[in-house]
Order: C-alpha cells, then structure tokens, then sequence
C-alpha cells in the first residue's frame, strides 16, 4: 500500500490515537491499521506526542538511540517529568550509553544462557504449584489464580523476596500502572503504590548489604562496575540496586501473566491452533512467538527525540516524547502475511515482543521459559475448556495490555492427559 500523499494526512488527520481511551484500552488493532495507512507519522495535538505505527519505522527508531533517548522516560507520564527527576529514578531503562551499557552489561551476568537454564527447576517448581490446586476443578480464572500469581513469584524468589512479600509486589504493580481514561499519570494509589515500592526495595537492598543470601540482590551489592567518569570503580549504591530490583520484578510480572493469559484466550478462539500444540507440545515455542505477535504485552515504548529525523516525507522534530507503537508495528500488512490471523507456524521473524536494540528485555529468555512451561502445563491438563467470554476483563494500563480476567470452564468429560 503506497504512502499517503500529503504531509496534513501523514502527521493525523482523521484519525486519533489517545493511548488513555478505551479504544486503546480495550481493542486498539483498527485504529492501529488506520494509523499505518493514513498517519505513520502522528503527532497528537491533545498530548503533544508523535507516534510511529509501521514495522519498519519502529524497528529503525528501536535501533537508533542517539536520535530517540530513553534518558527522559519511557511512557508519557515519566516523559512528562523533568529530566533531572526522570534521572533520580536510577533505572536502567531510563539511560542511554555510556551509562546504560555499563550496567547492562553488570546485570546481564545473571541472565546469560546457563543462568537462565538453571532456574528451570524453580521455575516448573513454582508453575506446578499454581496449577495442582486448578486440575480437576471445572471453573477457576486463568489469571487471578494462575498467570496472575506465579510470574511475580518467580522473579521475586530470584531477587531474594522473602516468601511472605512476593504477591505484594505484583498489587504495587497493577496500582502504579493503572491509568484512568483520559490521565495521563497513574492515580493517588499508584502514587502511593509507587512510593512503598521503592521504600521497600531500598530498604530489602540494605539489608541483603548486611546480610548476604543466595540470590541475584545479594550477588548485586557485590558487583563492581566501572563508572568511567572519574570515580573509577565503585560498587553499586543501594538506590543503584533497588532501581534494577524494582525494574526486574515489574518486568518479570507483568509480561508473563498478560502472555499466558492471552494464551488461554486465543487458543479458545483458534481450537485448531491448540490442536497443534497438543499433538506436537514441540510446537510450543513457535506458539509463544505468534502470541506476543499477535496480543504483544507491551503495547508501545516510550523515547525521547533528540534530533530532528524524518519519516515518510514528515520531519518528527526533536524535542518531543515519541511512542513506538508494537502494538501496530506487529500487525503490519507490510511485513507480515495475513497479520490478523494467529498463525503458530508463522515463519520466524525478527521479535518486537520483548523490545528491541539496546533496551530489548533482559529477562526475554526467562520470560520464554516461563511461557512455555506454562503452556505445556495448559496443554497436559486441560485439552479441551472454555472461556467465558462475557466474564473476560481488560486491565487499563499506560503501556500494557491485557486482561485482569479470564474465565475458564472445563467441561465434565474433559479429562487431563497427565
């Protein structure tokens, strides 16, 4: 499909892209198409953002941090922040090189390959967990009993959480991410909910300093990383450690519960794609792969335009927050076959899923894993059940999508093939 014409078309016209209505909040893939045909190029006059919505143009923009910065944040809220308060959130996230890879590079210690292969007994360990208690009940919900609860205790058991305080997280969580239609910041709950979570993380971070265990913050209040800006090398500062904390139990959370249970969802909606995988679990990957594809967790990536740069024809200016919008970017007609259709033996393609360039997910691997033992679970014990499709709820999100509810039926002669 060729460009539009006219650089009025190309920067909105027509068509509205609020990432604060329900549109957005509850099915955003029309609106979506309309932004590739006629606005790859948006600029919102309501919130003085541009968006990109094109496969291409988003990964381009992924690739290229020195023109999109994440150093001002990265959703509107945090983009609407100063800098110098943006920057007092110590978030790997929110850094751009040199800064960001030195850290990164620290912490991708704990995720390399053999790392994440060995928390596969934690991980089926907590999985199975969660599931005994739902095989051979007839209703239950995929996601406050199941996908909900194990992601956060997974990562959290990792960090070095105590036992007691792991769901805690994910309640802080839901509230600092929950937006009401129309606001661009999250509530005077999620204010709260974002401030106790700090509060805690620095404080379980001075105690593992005291008090050494087995886990990843422990083994972070003994790394050292060098600064290369005259203090040479240092070992990382307590808020250091609670902003990496904070971040992975927030990313460990939310990806993994919205995926499986937007697992539950479609294979409901698709029964042959579900046949596949339980004829051939080997499958299961490939489906994990289309499921973040199709329903990606992480809706848009916020950045930051540091110079002006043009696409299409229309110079986006520097200056301004910019929303790469995966959302869209994974439906494009462009790039993908029939991208509407959940397809599990779609053929590989590059993942906008969990990121990409220098801020792609650390935890990816992980979250895969996690994914994937949680549908061969699926698969094992439930081959045939029903979503209640009036019961099922979206969660309302600044840049996350998914549901808070899924209502799931198993009927009576379905059996587990355990």
């Amino acid at each position: 499909m060729s460009d539009v014409s006219t650089g009025e078309a190309t920067s909105g016209a027509g068509v509205e892209f609020d990432p604060f209505s329900e549109v957005f909040f509850d099915d955003p893939y029309a609106m979506y198409r309309r932004l590739r045909d006629e606005a790859p190029v948006y600029h919102s006059e309501r919130y003085d953002f541009w968006a990109l919505s094109r496969y291409d143009d988003v990964v381009e923009a992924h690739k290229d941090w020195k023109t999109f910065s994440s150093s001002h944040g990265v959703d509107l809220h945090t983009l609407s922040t100063p800098p110098d308060q943006v920057a007092m959130f110590r978030s790997i996230i929110m850094m751009d090189p040199p800064a960001h890879d030195r850290l990164r590079a620290l912490v991708s210690r704990v995720f390399t390959p053999r790392a994440v292969q060995s928390f596969e007994p934690i991980v089926r360990e907590v999985i199975e967990s969660y599931v005994e208690p739902l095989d051979g009940r007839d209703r239950f919900d995929a996601v406050t009993e199941l996908s909900g609860p194990f992601p956060v205790e997974i990562i959290a058991r990792i960090l070095g959480v105590p036992e007691g305080d792991r769901q805690q997280i994910r309640h802080w969580l839901d509230l600092q991410l929950h937006r009401e239609p129309g606001r661009l910041g999250p509530t005077a709950e999620g204010e709260a909910a974002s401030s106790e979570a700090g509060a805690y993380f620095y404080g379980l971070v001075r105690e593992k300093r005291r008090h050494p265990g087995d886990d990843m913050i422990s083994r972070l209040t003994q790394a050292e990383v060098d600064r290369e800006d005259g203090q040479g090398v240092t070992k990382l500062d307590d808020k250091e450690i609670a902003g990496f904390a904070t971040l992975l139990g927030g990313a460990g959370a939310e990806t993994v519960t919205k995926l499986v249970a937007n697992a539950f969802v479609l294979f409901a909606r698709h029964p042959g794609q579900y046949r596949r995988v339980i004829d051939d679990p080997g499958a299961i990957p490939a489906a994990v792969e289309e499921i973040l594809r199709i329903w990606p967790p992480s809706q848009y990536q916020g950045r930051f335009s540091l110079r002006d740069t043009e696409f299409h024809g229309i110079t986006l200016p520097a200056g301004h927050p910019v929303l790469l919008i995966t959302g869209s970017a994974t439906r494009d007609e462009r790039f993908f076959d029939d991208p509407d259709a959940f397809d599990i033996d779609r053929p590989p393609s590059q993942s906008l899923g969990f990121g990409l360039g220098i801020h792609s997910c650390l935890g990816a691997a992980l979250a895969r894993m996690e994914s994937r033992i949680a549908i061969e679970e699926m698969v094992r014990r439930w081959p045939r059940y029903e979503i209640d499709e009036d019961g099922l709820r979206r969660v309302h999100m600044s840049n996350v999508a998914g549901f808070a509810n899924v209502p799931v039926r198993v009927p009576a002669s379905a059996t587990s093939r355990r």
